[in-house]
């Protein structure tokens, strides 16, 4: 398993490391249950140093990026980050993309650990301005209601008052790099983008703040499910179109991307499963790869399913036929036949995202 700059860190904090496609990455530290609690109500520390990240500069390489992804790169803002997707000829999600607008001519774009090669491959040929920079590069997350205090005591006042889904870059430490004001919680928080070698120092000083804890994947992931954020690999990916993955109002239908013309002739068909949230009602949770099914009939897979420690009910996300996605109508998953019924996102709306 690869490791990140800050796995000693993990050691030091009682990490119980698994397998998270080929990086060693800490599950827990105190407990999934405890670390999503007090991420909702406090502040958590998370590293996502697996993810990856490139560089996009000079105005040929952005035109020739614009002209792959489904978000209109060009119309970005400097200083605001795009939500979006890079597909394949029949549409499919290679991957979904953060943007950011550093210049016209100058992006830096966040991708997932899992379909890094299948990006890069996608990506590098286009044009010599695009840099795969993700082994040179750790990703630390700040994420509660309490994030913007934690900020402004590690030093970083510029960033602390960014607005949702904008972006600074800031020096600390001597070292240049950049912050976003995102997340993959629901809650108040930061993205920060370090040098490899600055990841231990910013690690240990945020977690001399008070209330700061660490957290891994296993709270991230009910995070994630409670908000209804998707996950690559998992609720979509190259067999799955952004119209069946709930990323419609992200397409920018305007502008010429790859598999436009099969996303526009599926759109135009209208004949597709959905992405589709789930709740149970009670504590017994749906899980990935059960089957749905509406009066006996298979309609559908989970994709995600946990139980969601803030809403006190099994959830989930399942691809439905479009006939049974509509909120509120029963259904049953898995083998014992768990009664479930859709609804609408997010299951859990009290977040601090936006604050």
């Amino acid at each position: 398993m690869q490791k990140t700059a800050l796995f000693d860190q993990y050691e030091a904090a009682g990490g119980k490391v698994v397998d998270f496609h080929g990086w060693a990455l800490p599950v827990q530290f105190a407990g999934i249950l405890q670390e999503h609690e007090h991420t909702r109500t406090a502040v958590s520390l998370f590293d996502c140093s697996h993810m990856a990240e490139f560089r996009v500069q000079g105005q040929s390489a952005v035109d020739a990026f614009h002209n792959m992804v489904m978000s209109d790169v060009h119309a970005l803002p400097i200083g605001r980050i795009k939500y979006g997707a890079l597909l394949n000829e029949q549409g499919g999600i290679i991957d979904d993309i953060t943007t950011y607008k550093i210049a016209d001519d100058d992006l830096f774009i966040v991708t997932n650990a899992g379909p890094r090669a299948e990006v890069a491959a996608a990506l590098t040929p286009l044009d010599s301005g695009i840099q795969d920079i993700t082994d040179a590069t750790s990703k630390l997350d700040i994420q509660g209601p309490k994030a913007r205090e934690v900020m402004i005591a590690l030093g970083m006042e510029a960033a602390a008052e960014l607005k949702y889904y904008r972006h600074t870059e800031i020096t600390w430490e001597g070292h240049t790099f950049f912050v976003s004001r995102t997340g993959y919680t629901g809650e108040l928080g930061w993205e920060i983008y370090v040098p490899n070698e600055l990841a231990p120092t910013l690690w240990d000083k945020a977690l001399a703040v008070d209330g700061v804890k660490p957290a891994g994947l296993g709270a991230r992931d009910t995070l994630r499910t409670e908000v209804g954020y998707g996950l690559s690999g998992q609720d979509f990916g190259p067999d799955r179109t952004p119209l069946e993955a709930g990323m419609d109002r992200f397409i920018a239908w305007d502008t010429d991307f790859q598999g436009k013309e099969a996303l526009a002739a599926k759109r135009d068909v209208g004949d597709y499963q959905v992405l589709t949230p789930i709740q149970s009602g009670t504590r017994r949770a749906p899980r990935h790869d059960f089957e749905v099914k509406a009066n006996g009939n298979v309609v559908g897979t989970v994709t995600s399913g946990t139980f969601g420690p803030s809403v006190a009910q099994g959830i989930g996300l399942a691809y439905i036929d479009a006939e049974y996605a509509k909120p509120g109508t029963p259904l049953a998953v898995g083998p014992k036949d768990l009664p479930v019924e859709t609804t609408t996102l997010p299951f859990y709306s009290d977040g601090s995202v936006r604050t």
